[in-house]
């Protein structure tokens, strides 16, 4: 399956570059290049890209006000990955809340930035490893836990230890070994938890487990 992609820079040559990596992939296809917020927004709403790739900073709206105007649009389906050159947990914090799928660091290497792609694609959600400690301690130490999670008797108990697992940041990998399992059932349970809360991916079962008290936030 082809991954249909947007990418929002006001930078030319970042644009052109990311678009050249993209080109050299099969199953990617950049659908539109853009160069400032306000037409991140429009032209992912008419394009209906699988991932919008959007820099914090840009002219017009920048790359953050643009996330939250895409994952608010009714019927979005559109995974959004936020790339800056910044390491603030400001722009990271704000990202999350918004919904985005991904915060990486334009630092990264041109074949981790396909991968996060990929990642986004599926429904999963990756954040820069270098910031990713750090966000969790910070993100969830400002969520005050709510009683009675909504939907939360949907999950079976094996359910349950998989978003648990998952709130403590454990890769499908890392699950499979703590129950015994193997990964393509770790998926499926991953998958079945997302769909049953209504959630968009990983990122946001963590803030779901911390929001209604099923973990504590990190000390």
């Amino acid at each position: 399956m082809t991954i249909r992609v947007l990418l929002a820079d006001d930078h030319a040559m970042f644009r052109s570059g990311m678009r050249a990596v993209l080109d050299t992939q099969p199953d990617l296809d950049c659908v539109a290049e853009v160069a400032d917020g306000h037409a991140a927004v429009a032209e992912t709403r008419r394009l209906r890209p699988d991932v919008a790739v959007l820099d914090v900073r840009m002219p017009k709206l920048d790359g953050l006000a643009a996330t939250e105007a895409i994952l608010s649009s009714p019927g979005n389906e559109t995974r959004v990955l936020v790339l800056t050159t910044y390491d603030l947990d400001d722009y990271v914090y704000r990202a999350l809340r918004a919904g985005a799928s991904g915060f990486l660091l334009k630092s990264l290497p041109p074949e981790e930035l396909l991968s996060a792609i990929t990642v986004a694609a599926r429904g999963d959600a990756l954040i820069d490893p270098s910031v990713t400690r750090r966000l969790v301690a910070r993100f969830t130490s400002s969520i005050e836990p709510v009683h009675g999670a909504p939907e939360l008797d949907r999950l079976t108990s094996r359910e349950r230890e998989v978003l648990l697992l998952i709130a403590d940041a454990r890769s499908n990998a890392e699950i499979a070994a703590a129950l015994h399992v193997g990964e393509e059932t770790v998926k499926t349970h991953v998958s079945r938890v997302l769909a049953k809360l209504g959630l968009r991916d990983r990122v946001h079962a963590v803030v779901y487990a911390y929001r209604y008290g099923l973990v504590e936030p990190p000390r």
